[in-house]
């Protein structure tokens, strides 16, 4: 093969950045303003050895270019970036390091931390993942598939796929796992309308977790932001593309969560990997006026200018990479509210909100945020624009709170479950864009929730000062493993209350993977560093009776239209605030710091009969059975939905949640 580098033509309008194939060659192109040499390697077909190493030539809007003819798909190959190295004036170029393009949409390895990636002057090719060049292949284009009110189920890919007993061990921990149908009809039983994959773009350990042994396996310290991580997608690209078909074939969407506030090149002492090595003070934000010191308001080192228009083109061409190569249909913001970071501040309207709205590709995607970051003004749930939907932190406070037996928390608890008006009812808005969950990857499971008091965090190597300090929690009794059975009851019992106030919530519902069948980490609420047994969800030990609880929830949830109208309840019949003798909730009912029990009584369309029927929702925190007398539509009785399914309530059991139907 002849590589004659050439420079590359300007097409009209943007050209691409990254590696191109084009006719007779490969256009390679990269962003660089303050570099003085870029220069494209080129590697052998293992990676090993640079075989050519060929100087860019500048355009006028600052890319660097080469046409390299006789290239094609499968080149491995990297960039060297030269200039200026002054940390304290944020220029990191140093030619020893081979840096991978921000554009890389397949790498040939994994990234392995190693003290010569921090170190200047150090060459780091024989460290340092190669891209490979490669060809789109697209797929049809196709509306998303997602439902309001649906069910999202969060999924650690690597953790969710490694201890199932149907997945051929070659295949667990891949992303092509998640089109196994042992999962896929596990997925559908509990009635899942979306999985969300936590981070599957190729990351690298934070630098303290390898002398402890330990590795990062949430993936929430990416350094490519488009090429999958090899250890869980070595089919790259058509591997995640498979997948999403094969969900979508059994009408479930794909949300990816994507990692956009910051990168795993970490702070001043971090690796160079990428976007430092290239283009520092573009790629990063910086202190006014003191361009060597890095802004965190991520708590990992660093964080992305997502203002820059360098940087939003690559946020969105790789939003647009997913979408067309693999169909997902939505994505989840980690930090979201660093994305809305300009000049002064959050800002609702910033341009890369509006970009994503606007994109012929993107502008009906799913889009979640996490609405918040560690900078000031950083909590900023209710204030992204719509359509984007938002983690609702409230949501899971207030009901961990009411079910933990805090005095005064039951108007509290009603507005979120009725959809956090006090939040997101504003600008004229009429739908909630609330995303309710009660337990996430971050923080305890649902069953350590009511098992721990506190965290235990010993195995993470920093002497349990790692994770919030503040969970909300109960441990019914012990503190952590017991054999007791009153105490075992009494938590099992605790988390069906939980999820069934879940799924009794107004709004997009979100359950992490193994919560519907009482996982544990050990009252461990941080275990990102935990890729082992600790994590990984073993599937022969879930609770038969919880998933259970759970399929039958998810099921009410679809046969009632009330559960999938994001419109806020405004108490003119669709909603109706009862005590459980029946009589309405008077203010001194929600005031007394003492209520323990509500009933919600709604209107809705009920899909299996398509009569309008009065569905009523039971919440009984106290630790005794209370009598139930509500009253029933003319000729009709009160029947149960889930714990005496089709037997007339009299009573609400304790510490238990009950729905139940009335029809004439």
């Amino acid at each position: 093969m002849t590589l004659a580098p050439q420079a590359a033509s300007e097409p009209e309008g943007a050209a691409p950045l990254g590696a191109t194939v084009v006719d007779g060659g490969v256009a390679f192109a990269v962003h660089s303003r303050d570099a003085a040499r870029v220069d494209l390697c080129l590697f052998d077909d293992n990676g090993k050895e640079e075989m050519r190493r060929l100087p860019m030539r500048r355009d006028a809007d600052n890319v660097h270019r080469l046409f390299v003819e006789g290239a094609g798909s499968g080149t491995r190959y990297g960039y060297r970036a030269d200039g200026v190295h002054s940390l304290d004036h944020g220029l990191w170029f140093d030619p020893s390091k081979l840096l991978v393009d921000p554009y890389a949409k397949q790498l040939d390895r994994r990234f392995v931390h190693d003290v010569r990636l921090t170190h200047y002057g150090e060459d780091t090719a024989d460290l340092v993942p190669k891209a490979i060049v490669t060809i789109d292949a697209l797929v049809p284009p196709a509306p998303p598939q997602f439902r309001p009110g649906g069910l999202i189920y969060e999924i650690a890919v690597r953790g969710f796929t490694m201890l199932h007993p149907d997945i051929p061990e070659e295949a667990r921990g891949t992303i092509g796992a998640l089109a196994h149908p042992s999962v896929i009809a596990h997925l559908k039983r509990i009635g899942v309308d979306a999985v969300e994959l936590m981070p599957i773009v190729a990351w690298i350990d934070e630098r303290h977790l390898p002398p402890l042994g330990l590795h990062n396996s949430w993936g929430y310290n990416p350094v490519a932001l488009m090429a999958l991580d090899p250890m869980l997608a070595p089919g790259g690209m058509r591997e995640l593309a498979s997948t999403v078909a094969a969900l979508h074939a059994e009408g479930i969407g794909v949300i990816l969560d994507l990692v956009f506030n910051h990168s795993g090149e970490s702070d001043r002492f971090g690796t160079t990997l990428s976007m430092r090595g290239l283009d520092n003070l573009t790629y990063y934000r910086h202190v006014p006026r003191r361009p060597g010191e890095l802004v965190n308001d991520t708590g990992c080192g660093n964080t992305i200018a997502c203002e820059h228009p360098v940087v939003r083109r690559l946020i969105l061409d790789s939003m647009r990479h997913f979408v067309l190569n693999a169909g997902v249909d939505g994505f989840r913001f980690d930090l979201a509210t660093v994305l809305g970071r300009e000049a002064n501040g959050f800002e609702p309207k910033a341009a890369l909100f509006s970009e994503m709205r606007t994109d012929p590709i993107l502008s009906d995607r799913i889009l979640i945020a996490e609405p918040w970051d560690i900078g000031l003004g950083g909590y900023q749930l209710g204030s992204f624009p719509p359509p984007f939907l938002e983690w609702n932190d409230r949501f899971r406070d207030d009901t961990r709170l009411f079910w933990r037996g805090d005095a005064g928390r039951l108007g509290a608890f009603a507005t979120v479950l009725s959809g956090s008006a006090d939040t997101f009812l504003h600008d004229g808005a009429t739908q909630t864009r609330s995303v309710n969950f009660i337990a996430a990857h971050d923080g305890f499971t649902l069953l350590d929730l009511v098992s721990y008091a506190g965290k235990h965090n010993e195995a993470n190597g920093e002497h349990n000062r790692d994770g919030h300090d503040e969970n909300h929690s109960w441990n019914n009794g012990v503190e952590g493993e017991t054999g007791d059975k009153t105490v075992l009851s009494a938590r099992k019992r605790d988390v069906m209350a939980l999820l069934s106030s879940l799924f009794a919530s107004k709004g997009t519902v979100l359950l992490t993977a193994g919560d519907e069948g009482g996982r544990s980490q050990q009252g461990n609420n941080n275990a990102y560093c935990q890729d082992n047994a600790l994590t990984w969800l073993d599937w022969a030990k879930l609770d038969e009776d919880m998933i259970a609880h759970v399929a039958a929830l998810a099921a009410i949830r679809r046969r009632f239209s009330i559960f999938s109208d994001p419109s806020f309840y405004y108490g003119k019949g669709d909603v109706e605030w009862l005590r459980l003798d029946g009589t309405p909730m008077q203010v001194r009912d929600w005031e007394t710091p003492s209520t323990s029990s509500l009933a919600m009584i709604l209107t809705s369309l009920d899909t299996e009969s398509w009569q309008t029927v009065q569905l009523a929702v039971c919440f009984n925190r106290s630790h005794e059975p209370l009598p139930l007398s509500l009253p029933a539509v003319t000729g009709g009785k009160w029947r149960g939905l889930l714990t005496k399914a089709g037997s007339t309530v009299t009573e609400v059991a304790p510490r238990c949640v009950d729905f139940l139907i009335s029809q004439s």
